[in-house]
C-alpha cells in the first residue's frame, strides 16, 4: 500500500527533494514514513541494494526512483534538495561530508559520526558552504521523555538530584550484518547506538556534563564492541545521571526514575512510536505516538504517588521543523534546527571520555 502524501507545502512553496539513503530499519521505518506523511516534502529517490528492500520501498512510495547506493543518490545531487543518511556510523562522515559538498542540505542518523573531530569538521564544512546539517535524535520527541521535560519545568520534584535512564532488551543474538562485524572504531556497539540517546536526553534535560565513571562489556557471542554498559554523569547543574543500556536483559528496570526535594517520578515501558510503525502504522493516524494508559508513570513518594499519564510522542515535529528552516532561507533563517548538531558532537565526546575511563579501568 502506497503511503506518500501530496508534495509541496503551501502556496509558493516547492516540496523539498528528498533521497533517503539506506532502507534498513532506520529508512524504513523513521525516516521514509515521516517524510512520506509530511507536505512540505517529496520523497524522490531511496537507494539499498538488497532485493526484499527494494520491493518493499517499491511498494510504499511508488513514485521514489529507487538506486543501489549512496554514491548513486549523490550522483543525482542536482534534482535533490535533501539527503537523509540512514546508512551504518562508519560511513555517516564521509557520505555527509560529499553530499555538502555536492550542494545539499543533510540530515545524519545518530550517531552523528564516529568521532567528535569528525563531527566538528562537518558542522564546519556546513557553515561554510551555507548548508543546512542536523542530526537524527528522534528520541528527544519519545512521549515519556516528553513528559518528564514537562514534569521539571513544573517544577514538581523541586531540586533534582538523581536522574536514571535505560534502554534494556532481551537480544541474545546481534541481529545485523554489520553490527556483527562493527568495532567500536566502525561505531559499532550499544554505546554508540542506545546510548547516543541517553546521553543526549540526559543532557538536553540537565545541560553540560562529565563522565565520573564506565562500564563496558561485551557479553553475548561474536559481540565485537559492547552490549552491557553503564555510565555515570556529574552535570554542571549538580544533577547526577546513571544510564544503563543493554542488550542481553533478561528483566528490564524501569525506563526512568527522577528523584528530588520534592518528590520523584518512575516510568516503565518503551515509547511506542517505532513498534507502531513496524506492525504497518503510519505517523499520521490517530493511534500514533499513543501509549496506552497502564503505562503511565508514578509521581510522588511512596504511600502517596500518583498516576502521570504520558505524553504523545512526536517524531514528525523533526521534519516539521527542518521544512520550516529549510523554507526560510535556510542558514539564513532565525529558526531553529530541529537539532543542532553541536549536541551531538558534546554527546560524542563524552563517549570518547566513557571508553577512556573504561579501558583504563580494565
Amino acid at each position: 500500500m502506497s503511503i506518500e502524501a501530496t508534495p509541496g507545502s503551501g502556496p509558493g512553496k516547492p516540496a523539498i527533494r528528498t533521497a533517503v539513503a539506506g532502507f534498513g530499519l532506520s529508512g524504513r521505518v523513521f525516516h521514509a514514513p515521516l517524510i512520506a506523511a509530511n507536505p512540505a516534502y517529496s520523497l524522490d529517490a531511496i537507494s539499498t541494494s538488497d532485493a526484499g528492500r527494494q520491493e518493499d520501498a517499491s511498494a510504499s512510495y511508488p513514485a521514489a526512483r529507487l538506486v543501489n547506493t549512496p554514491a548513486d543518490l549523490l550522483a543525482l545531487a542536482g534534482d535533490l534538495d535533501l539527503i537523509v543518511l540512514g546508512t551504518p556510523p562508519a560511513t555517516h562522515y564521509p557520505l555527509a561530508k560529499a553530499a555538502l559538498e555536492a550542494g545539499l542540505d543533510v540530515v545524519v542518523d545518530k550517531p552523528f559520526a564516529v568521532r567528535s573531530a569528525e563531527g566538528q569538521e562537518l558542522m564546519d564544512l556546513a557553515e561554510r558552504l551555507g548548508r543546512v546539517l542536523t542530526v537524527f535524535q528522534n528520541r528527544r520527541w519519545d512521549g515519556d521523555f516528553l513528559t518528564v521535560q514537562g514534569l521539571l519545568e513544573s517544577g514538581a520534584l523541586g531540586t533534582v538530584t538523581r536522574f536514571e535512564s535505560r534502554f534494556e532488551r532481551w537480544s541474545p543474538e546481534v541481529s545485523k550484518a554489520w553490527k556483527a562485524d562493527a568495532t567500536a572504531d566502525d561505531g559499532g556497539g550499544v554505546l554508540f547506538d542506545l546510548g547516543t540517546h541517553l546521553i543526549d536526553q540526559a543532557l538536553q534535560l540537565f545541560g553540560p556534563a562529565t563522565v565520573t565513571h564506565a562500564e563496558l562489556r561485551a557479553r553475548r557471542p561474536g559481540e565485537k564492541t559492547d552490549d552491557d554498559v553503564f555510565v555515570a554523569l556529574q552535570h554542571d547543574s549538580g544533577v547526577m545521571s546513571h544510564l544503563w543500556m543493554n542488550m542481553l536483559c533478561a528483566q528490564q528496570g524501569p525506563r526512568y526514575r527522577l528523584l528530588g526535594s520534592a518528590g520523584g517520578f518512575t516510568k516503565h515501558g518503551v515509547d511506542p512510536q517505532e513498534p507502531y510503525i513496524v506492525a504497518g502504522g503510519g505517523p499520521l493516524d490517530e493511534e500514533y505516538g499513543v501509549e496506552g494508559a497502564e503505562w503511565a508513570g508514578l509521581l510522588g513518594r511512596d504511600g502517596h504517588l500518583d498516576r502521570l499519564s504520558t505524553e504523545r510522542g512526536a517524531y514528525p515535529e523533526f521534519y516539521r521543523l527542518l521544512a520550516d528552516k529549510i523554507n526560510d532561507g535556510g542558514t539564513t533563517s532565525p529558526l531553529p534546527l530541529p537539532v543542532d548538531p553541536a549536541g551531538p558532537v558534546e554527546v560524542l565526546k563524552l563517549i570518547e571520555r566513557a571508553r577512556e575511563l573504561a579501558l583504563h579501568r580494565a
